[in-house]
């Protein structure tokens, strides 16, 4: 098979190898969804799909942590804008999501202080700087990066920061996949498992999924040569009717996972049930504060209340991310919705399954 997508790819060899492995064992008809942003936008930009027999179908599912934040929680970080005497720090992929009637790019052109930082610890230093000001940061990501702003709440603790807060809107993953299995609407024989969650939550986060659904779960890195393991190692579990938890990204992943981190984040945050964009309330999905950090939970602090909004007429981001449509099912997709003037998140966000398919033509 020529490998035409990834010509220039130092591994070739091992990538046309795997391929053709894949179109040797693979017999029966199988749907493998990958939950990760990172593997979405590498999927589509190294033409994976292109190189895989029809008999194999990949999904995207909820792997980009701006597109799975819902339209209320959007909503809720907009009305931080009437608040007088508010510095709203957030990273860079927020900018641009559309809410109900704005964003957060069109109201800090309208005079709202709204800084992009690359790191929670920076709101500390606004903090610090602006003392006469509240400064509330945006918490939005799965588990990768959940932990660092858990620890930024411990440092603005030991630094006495009386003007910092963070609306927890996090997810976590586990949880959704299990959510997607039990959707009848929803038809996944196999997960490739986020490879930067998973360097946090371990593989052993995945194993009742696989064993009370037996469905296999390989964690895969980045790079062709990744993704293509993974797949490998997936049709060979479908195609023996096993259902476990492998990993193909052994230099990045171990069994336990960052156990430091966890420790960290379970010392601010606990689970509770969260709103996804597309797959509705997933009970213990969410992070919420423990009590005795609710100083620093800013929807105590403000009053956040919206009203329940739907999606943008017409968009189908929420199905998209369930893995039930795809980008080219959507009426909007490359007309009105484009990234210059996106609809939907998933059509914003740098790893969302909209850009990624408008991007490169898939």
């Amino acid at each position: 098979m020529n490998l035409k997508h990834i010509s220039e790819y130092r591994d070739k060899e091992i990538c046309q190898k795997l391929v053709e492995k894949i179109l040797k064992t693979s017999k029966k008809d199988i749907r493998l969804m990958e939950v990760c942003g990172t593997h979405t936008m590498s999927i589509a930009r190294n033409g994976i799909r292109q190189l895989l027999p029809t008999n194999i179908t990949l999904i995207s599912g909820p792997g980009c942590p701006v597109c799975v934040t819902s339209q209320q929680e959007i909503d809720q970080f907009l009305k931080l804008t009437e608040y007088e005497n508010v510095i709203i720090t957030t990273f860079g992929d927020l900018m641009r999501v559309p809410g109900s009637h704005s964003c957060l790019q069109k109201e800090r052109a309208n005079g709202a202080d709204i800084r992009v930082v690359y790191s929670t610890l920076d709101c500390l230093q606004i903090a610090e700087n602006n003392p006469e000001k509240q400064v509330v940061f945006l918490g939005i990501g799965f588990e990768t990066t959940a932990p660092t702003i858990a620890a930024a709440i411990l440092e603005a603790k030991k630094r006495n920061l009386k003007n910092f807060s963070i609306i927890s809107a996090h997810k976590l993953v586990p949880p959704a996949l299990i959510a997607l299995i039990e959707n009848k609407n929803v038809a996944v024989n196999g997960f490739i498992c986020p490879g930067h969650v998973s360097v946090i939550i371990g593989a052993k986060a995945y194993e009742p999924i696989a064993q009370n659904y037996r469905i296999p779960c390989v964690i895969a890195g980045f790079e062709p040569v990744d993704i293509l393991q993974s797949i490998v190692m997936l049709v060979e579990q479908i195609e023996r009717c096993r259902g476990e938890v492998e990993i193909a990204y052994k230099r990045g992943v171990t069994y336990e996972g960052n156990k430091k981190a966890r420790e960290i984040l379970y010392i601010i945050f606990k689970p509770t049930d969260a709103n996804w964009r597309g797959l509705g309330m997933i009970p213990q999905s969410g992070l919420e504060f423990k009590e005795e950090f609710k100083d620093f939970d800013a929807m105590s602090r403000y009053n956040l209340l919206v009203e329940q909004v739907k999606e943008p007429k017409g968009c189908i981001c929420g199905e998209v991310l369930s893995g039930i449509k795809t980008p080219f099912d959507c009426p909007h997709f490359g007309k009105a919705c484009t990234p210059d003037e996106p609809i939907g998140p998933c059509m914003v966000s740098t790893e969302g399954t909209c850009a990624a398919y408008f991007k490169y033509n898939q």
